[in-house]
């Protein structure tokens, strides 16, 4: 059974930071491609970010670039999103997702096998 916990959201006024963490548990973890993808009220998930297994490939989401970082540390079993310079068009659920076959991070929601619970992102103005 594969587990994905998510943990850093929260409320932070425009402007700000936040690191969200995403801790996998109960397979091995280096071989992943670890995404994020965020949900806002109304509106389809959306791709965020993603990582292949070695760390070194990375790709975001054209409204994210520059502003947020994915990592991970595969010793710890965990993917970080940095987010910085947040915008309230940020606000959203923020989920953590894995996919265990894959070798090229995909932007699609359904190219991902185990997803995370969410936690919560607001950005105020």
């Amino acid at each position: 059974q594969v587990q994905l916990v998510e943990s850093g959201g929260g409320l932070v006024q425009a402007g700000g930071s936040l690191r969200l963490s995403c801790v996998i548990v109960g397979r091995t973890f280096s071989t992943y491609v670890m995404g994020w993808f965020r949900q806002a009220p109304g509106k389809s998930r959306e791709f965020v970010a993603a990582i292949r297994g070695s760390g070194v490939t990375t790709s975001y989401a054209d409204s994210v670039k520059g502003r947020f970082t994915i990592s991970r540390d595969n010793a710890k079993n965990t993917v970080y999103l940095q987010m910085n310079i947040l915008k309230p068009e940020d606000t959203a659920v923020y989920y953590c997702a894995a996919d265990s076959s894959g070798i090229i991070p995909s932007k699609d929601v359904a190219g991902y096998d185990y997803w995370g619970q969410g936690t919560q992102v607001t950005v105020s103005s």
